[in-house]
């Protein structure tokens, strides 16, 4: 059985009853990044081998899972922080169990935008979750004027080291929209920072962005 597990986003005290003991019950933890995960599992005095599954090594490493599965074990997928597969390494796994008949479960958690989008203070009944943006400006742009006229509330990943440049392309493809950036959620400097696109983009101009942030942005007016 494969097993999706999710696992803390800052807190270790989020993690679940559930996903200690189908971490305990694996034959095989297969983790995005072993010594992020090899923390999490001593924390916790659980003991198991490690599979190293990340983007850069997905289709080497793939086979070698199905294998495991095939064999009948149990295998438990874990990323750095959050749900297998949002944002993360999980999905072609899934898909290629799904596809040879194996059984697919999960054990859900956290997960950062449920809970930026939650904290916000947009409205919350419609969302569009997009991930991260392209790293390069034009595709950056192109990115998120695809939304532009989505009535629904947008929600995107970014990193410290393009932070400012997003918030200068969403005010120039939103406009001065109200928005929420979270960053160190669960941790104990959670911050969000609420205002307009405009007032964070001036609020970050002279700031040192650290960590991974998630950026929520309300949807265009009807």
């Amino acid at each position: 059985m494969l097993y999706l597990v999710a696992t803390p986003i800052g807190n270790l005290g989020d993690i679940t009853q559930r996903a200690l003991d189908t971490l305990r019950a694996a034959d095989v933890v297969v983790s995005e990044d072993t010594r992020k995960t090899g923390f999490l599992l001593t924390h916790f005095d659980i003991h198991k081998p490690q599979l190293s599954f990340r983007e850069d090594n997905e289709e080497r490493t793939l086979p070698k899972v199905m294998a495991l599965l095939q064999e009948d074990k149990n295998v438990a997928l874990v990323t750095d922080a959050g749900t297998p597969g949002i944002s993360d390494p999980g999905f072609t796994l899934v898909r290629a169990a799904l596809e040879a008949s194996l059984p697919v479960s999960a054990v859900p958690g956290p997960t950062a935008f449920v809970m930026a989008l939650v904290l916000s203070g947009l409205p919350v009944y419609s969302f569009t979750f997009r991930g991260f943006s392209p790293h390069k400006p034009t595709a950056r742009q192109h990115f998120l004027e695809a939304d532009q006229d989505s009535p629904y509330t947008l929600i995107y990943y970014e990193s410290p080291y393009r932070l400012k440049a997003f918030l200068q392309a969403a005010l120039t493809a939103f406009g001065d929209r109200r928005a929420a950036i979270a960053n160190d959620l669960t941790k104990h400097f959670e911050q969000v920072e609420r205002g307009t696109l405009a007032e964070l983009a001036a609020r970050y101009e002279a700031a040192m962005p650290k960590g991974e942030y998630t950026v929520v942005i309300e949807g265009k007016s009807q």
